[in-house]
Order: structure tokens, then C-alpha cells, then sequence
């Protein structure tokens, strides 16, 4: 069990019989009233995310959430296949399961995939990918770096929006937590 005061970006919990991740929180502490924790919770099973509000000091139970290293290796309709990197097993999630990582995944690209258990959670991207641009307006001499953007599509159908700057082939630095561009790579 651990203290909602001990809140941490990251940290997984079990509270009404889901396994959830603090994306968020906030102690308040009300000039009138007991102090509370404002938390936003995303669930690992189905990706829906909530906000919750627990008292200070309430306990809830730590998920132990096992993370193995694996490879992305194809999508085969439906079902995207992985590998243990170390002991070769395979593994299939659903497209339902990993919607939105599918935006950031390609090929032999390593992964981290949460276990509860034998359950498999998902998917966890790194902070940054890099990605090609495959279609985007090609720059204008005289563009500048501060002045404005335009949208990109990357290799994996993923739309960003991008400096003037930026052209079709390029290779670029990407947010998987925000979906936004960071930098050529």
C-alpha cells in the first residue's frame, strides 16, 4: 500500500479493480476543509484517462507492473507482433490495445511492453522517436525557423505540425507524449 501523498509522475496504482498511471497530481490543501490530492489517472487496460480526487494520507495499492524489452516487428492485419529481445519469444497486441502508439511505431523499432502479471498492459514509447517526413509543402527560401509552421505527414501516417524549413525526406526528433515535433534528427 502507498500513501496518496507519495504521488509521483508515473507511479502505478490498483484502485477500483483497474490498473491505473499517475499522469498528474496536485496536493490542495483548502484554507477551510481536509486537505485533498487532485490526481489524472490513465487506465493501462483501456487508455481511458479520469481525474480523481482522494483524500490526504488515504492508502491505495501499488501495482507491480513488469516492463521487458521487446522489438516491434510487423503488422500482420489486426494483430502487431513483438519479440522478447533476450529470449525470442513472441508476443501479438491487438490494434485496439496500442491506437495511439501505433502512431509512433515502425519496424524493428524497441519497446517497452508492461506485464501485470501475464497480462499484457501495452505499450511504452520512449520520449522521443525519430520519424521521416514522407509528404509536406516544400520550403520557400526566406523562411525562418521562428516564423510559423505547416503540417507534415511522417512515415508512420502520423501529422505534425512542422516549421517552414522542414522538407520531404527529412528525418525529425517526435514527442510520443504530445505527438509534436522537437528537432531535426
Amino acid at each position: 500500500m502507498i500513501s496518496v501523498n507519495d504521488f509521483r509522475t508515473g507511479l502505478t496504482i490498483e484502485v477500483d479493480n483497474g490498473i491505473w498511471r499517475v499522469m498528474d497530481f496536485q496536493h490542495v490543501k483548502p484554507g477551510k476543509g481536509a486537505a485533498f490530492v487532485r490526481s489524472k489517472l490513465r487506465n493501462l487496460r483501456t487508455g481511458a484517462v479520469q481525474e480523481k480526487t482522494f483524500r490526504a494520507g488515504e492508502k491505495v495499492a501499488k501495482a507491480q507492473i513488469e516492463t521487458r524489452r521487446m522489438q516491434y516487428l510487423y503488422a500482420n492485419g489486426d494483430q502487431h507482433a513483438f519479440m522478447d529481445t533476450e529470449t525470442y519469444d513472441q508476443i501479438e497486441l491487438p490494434s485496439s490495445q496500442i491506437e495511439y502508439e501505433l502512431k509512433f511505431l515502425k519496424e524493428n523499432m524497441e519497446v517497452q511492453i508492461m506485464m501485470f502479471g501475464t497480462e499484457t498492459l501495452g505499450v511504452e514509447l520512449p520520449n522521443t522517436v525519430e520519424l521521416e517526413v514522407t509528404d509536406t509543402e516544400p520550403g520557400i527560401k526566406g523562411d525562418t525557423a521562428s516564423g510559423g509552421s505547416k503540417p507534415a505527414t511522417l512515415e508512420t501516417g502520423l501529422t505534425v505540425q512542422v516549421p517552414f524549413f522542414i522538407n520531404q525526406g527529412d528525418r525529425l526528433l517526435i514527442n510520443t507524449t504530445e505527438g509534436s515535433y522537437v528537432s531535426r534528427a
